[in-house]
């Protein structure tokens, strides 16, 4: 059970209250800076655990199982707290970014139940492409909204508006994760609609 990778996945579940800390205080730049080198080393983790399992053939129920659940929460954490601290906000749409939030973290509830019904029938979902895309949108976009607010003074005119540069390629890449989860949630509920009676 205490496989390297299964120690760089509960790494990140136990990291996660001080990530959440260190969010909490929005004005607090240096903490959210040192929020962004966690979450880095978080997601950074969230890649070498799979890689290492299956390269030295070590792959546990027990990763099986931890893996994903290490990815939701942590996603499921950030936004949560983001939303809590108002930085899923910006120009023209206010707090409407909050929406592309809420759609992903329907989903992943959404999916998790699907997974567990289906796996009561034997039936196996492998993870896709383009869900691997949607992982890789949320990451990025989650860390650059919390070095957005490491770095307030990281600013751009544009058409009039002074915008903060990683805070903006965040709420850009979030909208992008949250179409991707529309689309491979569609996915999967097709797959288990295909198991129901």
């Amino acid at each position: 059970m205490l496989t390297l990778p299964n120690i760089l996945t509960l790494s990140r579940i136990l990291a996660l209250p001080l990530l959440a800390f260190l969010l909490w205080w929005p004005r607090w730049e240096f903490g959210y800076g040192l929020a962004f080198a966690l979450y880095a080393l978080m997601a950074i983790t969230d890649y070498f655990d799979g890689y290492l399992a299956r390269s030295s053939g070590t792959v546990s129920k027990l990763g099986v199982f931890l893996d994903p659940i290490a990815d939701k929460i942590m996603v499921a954490t950030v936004i949560l707290v983001l939303t809590a601290q108002g930085i899923l906000t910006g120009p023209y749409v206010g707090d409407m970014h909050v929406i592309a939030g809420l759609i992903i973290l329907v989903r992943e509830i959404a999916v998790s139940g699907l997974r567990e019904f289906l796996g009561g029938l034997q039936v196996s979902v492998p993870v896709s492409r383009l869900a691997k895309w949607k992982t890789t949108f949320q990451l990025i976009s989650l860390g650059a909204l919390i070095l957005g607010a490491a770095m307030p003074w990281w600013n751009v005119d544009l058409l009039g508006l002074s915008i903060n540069v990683p805070h903006t390629v965040g709420l850009t890449t979030l909208w992008g994760a949250a179409v991707l989860t529309l689309i491979t949630g569609w996915d999967y509920l097709r797959v288990g609609l295909k198991h129901m009676d």
